[in-house]
């Protein structure tokens, strides 16, 4: 099955990836994943786009474009694979079709996992990270035993940037001009599936599974949910 996750900031498009993709055997490849091997390995495309990271500017799609050809030519993704992070607009969704068409391996579905701006408002924001082991609390959903210090290491407790609630909105606004033209473009291709992502993660993932099934290969798709 060759997959794409799509959903806002704090939809736990990570978390679902890992189980999606272990579940069907397939690898699972995001965009953060692809830059830094590609930096650490010291690849032309790695140092093309560290000059661009170093400088402050967003890589151009070429060269994400140019990484994302790469990985998906690699030998563990010819049965299949999930992309998370890519495509993120209508132009880098052509470029994938593109992709797929040259090495004969069409887009099989896409998943969007829906939920909604002030529940992710409230996810994130609400979030604590501690400044010494990194683990990260949440003040509602998984709050430490004494406010402001970690469980874990006695860490002072702290809220990240990315995490300010007006930060948030921002990333959803940019997430809404550029993804909903990206979630239409599938839809109009009878691409998409789409699923409630609100609840305990393993009802999510079983969700996902579920709606996932009839696209995988007949033989994955008759193994038990694991």
């Amino acid at each position: 099955m060759r997959l794409v996750l799509v959903g806002p900031p704090g939809a736990g498009k990570g978390t679902q990836a890992e189980f999606i993709a272990a579940h069907f055997g397939i690898p699972k490849i995001s965009t953060g994943d692809i830059f830094r091997a590609n930096v650490s390995g010291g690849t032309d495309l790695g140092r093309l786009a560290k000059k661009y990271m170093d400088a402050g500017d967003l890589v151009p799609d070429e060269v994400t474009n140019a990484m994302v050809r790469d990985r998906l030519s690699q030998d563990d993704a010819v049965d299949g694979f999930l992309l998370d992070g890519f495509p993120r607009n209508v132009a880098q969704a052509g470029e994938l079709n593109g992709i797929l068409d040259e090495i004969g391996s069409p887009l099989s579905v896409v998943l969007d996992l829906e939920v909604d701006f002030d529940e992710v408002v409230k996810r994130l924001s609400g979030r604590r990270t501690c400044k010494k082991c990194g683990h990260v609390w949440h003040l509602e959903y998984d709050p430490p035993s004494s406010p402001g210090v970690c469980d874990k290491c006695g860490g002072e407790l702290y809220q990240r940037d990315d995490d300010h609630p007006d930060t948030v909105r921002h990333r959803l606004d940019v997430y809404a001009r550029q993804t909903a033209p990206l979630i239409d473009f599938y839809r109009s291709s009878d691409q998409l599936v789409a699923i409630d992502a609100l609840g305990a993660v393993e009802d999510v993932t079983e969700r996902a599974i579920e709606a996932l099934t009839p696209f995988a290969d007949d033989a994955v798709a008759d193994e038990p949910a694991s």
